[in-house]
């Protein structure tokens, strides 16, 4: 028995259909690159050296500063838990 190895679109309209969905799929997808790059490329300001310098001071002071309150809303925790169980020794 042979078995042909070509593609029969015409016998089997689910095989049609599953084609044409995968197509639309594909298609989806380079579109979905193309326009993503294009926006990338032609829509996006990227920021100067300078913009960027001082963004990145801007993050990190905000970081360093939440850490210090974080670390002290610890301390004041801990140490007031301490407390409370000496008292109830």
């Amino acid at each position: 028995m042979k078995v042909s190895k070509t593609l029969d679109l015409g016998s089997n309209p689910s095989a049609r259909a599953a084609l044409i969905l995968k197509i639309r799929n594909m298609n989806k997808i380079t579109t979905y690159f193309r326009e993503s790059y294009k926006e990338l490329t032609e829509k996006v300001s990227w920021p100067t050296w300078t913009q960027l310098q001082q963004s990145t001071m801007i993050v990190l002071v905000a970081t360093i500063v939440i850490s210090f309150v974080v670390l002290g809303m610890d301390f004041v925790a801990g140490n007031g838990l301490k407390f409370i169980y000496n008292l109830l020794k």
